[in-house]
C-alpha cells in the first residue's frame, strides 16, 4: 500500500468537511428546537388516556439516553473495527454515518413534536387544572385552564408524538446493528444463528428503551412505534450512504474516498487489493453483487481510458502510400454510375 502524502490527506479531510458541518448544523437545530414553545392541541378532561400519573423519576433519563444512543455506538464501532478490518477510513465513515443518523433523526423528531403538539398520557397531572374545571359544553379544554408554574414541564406535556427516546435509540443502536451485520457478513447465504443474535442485540436494547416510555406514561404506543420506525429507517439510510448492501460480499468495507490520486482511487484498506480485482471479475456472474458498485473498490484507472482508446482506434488513412479516403470516394462514384 502506497503511503499517503500530506497534501492528499489534507484534500481528503477537506472533502468531507461539508458532511461534518451539515451534521453539526443539524445537531444545533435539534437543541434549538427544544426552546420553541410549539403547538398545543385541545384536550378533554374526561379523556382517560391523559389521566396517568406523572413519573418523577424516569427509567431512562436524558443523560442515559445520550449514553445509550450516542456514546455506546461511538465506543463499540472502533472496537469492532479493530477486531475485523483495522481500517482508519472505516473508523471515519462509521463515526460520520452514526452522527448523520442521530442528527437527522433528532431534528426531524423535534420538528414534528412542536408542530403536532399531541398531549402526553400524563398531561392532566402536569397541567393541574383549576379546581372544578370541566370541558366547555361544545368544545374541549385548552392550556388556559392549567395552573402549572413550571413552564418547561407544562410545555413538554404537548410533545408526545413521536417519541424522542425511541427514535434516537433506534437511530444510534440501529446504525450499530447494521454496522455489525456488515462486518459479520450476516446475509452470506450460510445461515449463522450466532451472527444473527449479535447483530440484533443493539436493536433489542433500543426496543427496551422504547418500551420504557410507555411504562413511565411519557408516550402513547403510537408515539413509540412511529419514533422507532423513524430512527430505524434513518439509520439504514445513513448506513447506505457509506457502505454497500448487507448482502454484498464486500459488505465489511466502506465506500472509497471521493478524491483520487491521479487516475486511481485512494486505497482504503491494508489488505491486498487483488481481492477487489477478483470480486470485480466475478461480479457480472453473481446476482447478489452489482458490477457497477464493485468498481468503486478497484484501483484501476477510470479517467483517461477513453482518450487512450480513441487514439488507438483511429481509422487508417493510407496503406502502402495509397490514400484510402480517395479510393473509397472513387468506389462510391462508380457504384452510383452503375
Amino acid at each position: 500500500m502506497v503511503p499517503m502524502g500530506r497534501s492528499v490527506r489534507s484534500r481528503l479531510v477537506l472533502s468531507y468537511a461539508p458532511d461534518w458541518l451539515v451534521c453539526i448544523v443539524l445537531a444545533a437545530a435539534f437543541y434549538a428546537l427544544e426552546y420553541i414553545e410549539g403547538f398545543k392541541r385541545e384536550f378533554s378532561l374526561t379523556d382517560t388516556s391523559l389521566q396517568h400519573t406523572f413519573a418523577v423519576h424516569e427509567r431512562v433519563p436524558a443523560l442515559a439516553l445520550y449514553m445509550i444512543a450516542g456514546v455506546a455506538p461511538l465506543v463499540l464501532q472502533p472496537l469492532i473495527n479493530v477486531l475485523t478490518i483495522r481500517s482508519w477510513w472505516d473508523l471515519h465513515t462509521s463515526w460520520l454515518g452514526l452522527l448523520l443518523s442521530l442528527t437527522i433523526t433528532g431534528s426531524i423528531t423535534q420538528f414534528v413534536k412542536i408542530t403536532v403538539g399531541r398531549p402526553r398520557p400524563d398531561l392532566i397531572a402536569r397541567c393541574i387544572p383549576i379546581a372544578g374545571s370541566v370541558d366547555p359544553p361544545l368544545g374541549l379544554s385548552t392550556v388556559a385552564i392549567c395552573t402549572q408554574t413550571d413552564k418547561h414541564m407544562l410545555q413538554d406535556g404537548w410533545r408526545s408524538f413521536p417519541s424522542g427516546h425511541s427514535s434516537l435509540t433506534f437511530a444510534g443502536l440501529g446504525f450499530l446493528s447494521f454496522y455489525l451485520a456488515g462486518k459479520l457478513h450476516l446475509f452470506d447465504m450460510r445461515g449463522h444463528t450466532v451472527k444473527a443474535w449479535l447483530a440484533l442485540a443493539p436493536l433489542a436494547g433500543a426496543a427496551m428503551v422504547a418500551i420504557s416510555r410507555t411504562m413511565d406514561y411519557r408516550h402513547h404506543w403510537q408515539d413509540v412505534l412511529t419514533g422507532s420506525l423513524l430512527g430505524l429507517v434513518t439509520a439504514y439510510f445513513s448506513y447506505r450512504q457509506f457502505y454497500p448492501p448487507l448482502w454484498s460480499e464486500i459488505s465489511h468495507k466502506p465506500y472509497s474516498p471521493r478524491i483520487k490520486r491521479g487516475s486511481h482511487l485512494l486505497p482504503t484498506h491494508t489488505r491486498d487489493p487483488s481481492e477487489a480485482e477478483v470480486l470485480a471479475e466475478i461480479a457480472p456472474n453473481r446476482g447478489d453483487i452489482r458490477p457497477r458498485a464493485e468498481r468503486r473498490y478497484t484501483d484501476r484507472p477510470s479517467i483517461g481510458d477513453e482518450t487512450t482508446m480513441a487514439a488507438t482506434t483511429r481509422p487508417v488513412e493510407s496503406i502502402d502510400g495509397v490514400d484510402t479516403r480517395k479510393e473509397s470516394w472513387r468506389e462510391s462514384r462508380y457504384d452510383n454510375a452503375e
